[in-house]
């Protein structure tokens, strides 16, 4: 069983993020650089628990789980996570947060995986940070506030690149329709560094077509980070995006540089 052996970068965080979501965000790269020097990859994809969200929890989640739950507790704000659920410590903010999106490749050491949160303030979003763990790089926005990077401003499928999740047994035809009709299409499987992309301009759009795979948190810092840059996060059956802390719902995530863009997959997947 073979140790993953390429070093994880302390954070790169820009100036101004929220106190407590900065500290989540370190806790859970150290967490993750701790666990991949002490674990080989098949003891990090081991399945050790069942999450909040009613999927199974790799020990490598476990772990950065549990130090983002220090963090919450020494900061003395609630948490909203898909291995814990909601964690109540009486405060009004919360941090909707997905510990370590890209499970298995973090575990077999794919360098695609993430931290993203959002700080919420009595049900509205303030501000996001997307941590991408192998390169320590992170995308961070105010809701409202322009960022300094921007979507690509592609308004067409034709030419467009385009992210997507793997095709299950619920939606082929859908993908297959999306992937003839995009120019390039990437399954990168880390929806939170996907939708990070998106927003900086290095991919056009990223999509679930229509499988119904996405928990909020999934979602929660492309809400906040892509309409920043210029572009759109939507349900593709328009269902509202809230923040709810029942992680039995699941939505199909679009995240477009624009609204044109955004609607012309939706029409694709909807398509009979």
């Amino acid at each position: 069983m073979s140790m993953i052996t390429w070093p994880v970068p302390e954070p790169e965080l820009p100036q101004g993020v929220h106190a407590a979501l900065a500290d989540a965000a370190r806790a859970a790269a150290s967490a993750f650089r701790a666990a991949r020097a002490a674990h080989p990859r098949l003891e990090l994809a081991e399945e050790v628990a069942m999450g909040a969200d009613g999927t199974p929890t790799m020990r490598i989640d476990a772990i950065v789980e549990e130090a983002i739950a220090l963090s919450v507790s020494r900061n003395r704000v609630n948490l909203l996570s898909e291995e814990a659920g909601f964690l109540d410590h009486g405060s009004t903010v919360t941090l909707v947060v997905d510990p370590l999106d890209g499970s298995s490749n973090a575990s077999m050491g794919v360098p695609l995986s993430c931290f993203a949160g959002v700080v919420v303030e009595e049900g509205v979003a303030q501000e996001a940070l997307t941590l991408w763990f192998d390169t320590g790089r992170a995308w961070w926005a105010r809701s409202g506030t322009p960022t300094p990077f921007r979507t690509s401003g592609r308004t067409t499928v034709d030419g467009a690149s385009v992210a997507m999740l793997r095709p299950k047994d619920n939606n082929r035809a859908a993908w297959m329709r999306v992937a003839y009709a995009a120019d390039r299409v990437r399954v990168l499987s880390s929806t939170c560094l996907e939708a990070a992309l998106v927003a900086e301009g290095s991919i056009d759009a990223f999509i679930d077509a229509g499988s119904d795979t996405h928990r909020i948190m999934d979602l929660a810092a492309a809400m906040v980070t892509v309409p920043a840059a210029g572009g759109v996060v939507l349900d593709v059956h328009g269902r509202p995006l809230d923040f709810d802390p029942d992680l039995s719902r699941r939505w199909s995530g679009v995240a477009a540089a624009t609204p044109a863009l955004a609607e012309s997959l939706v029409e694709l997947v909807l398509r009979s």
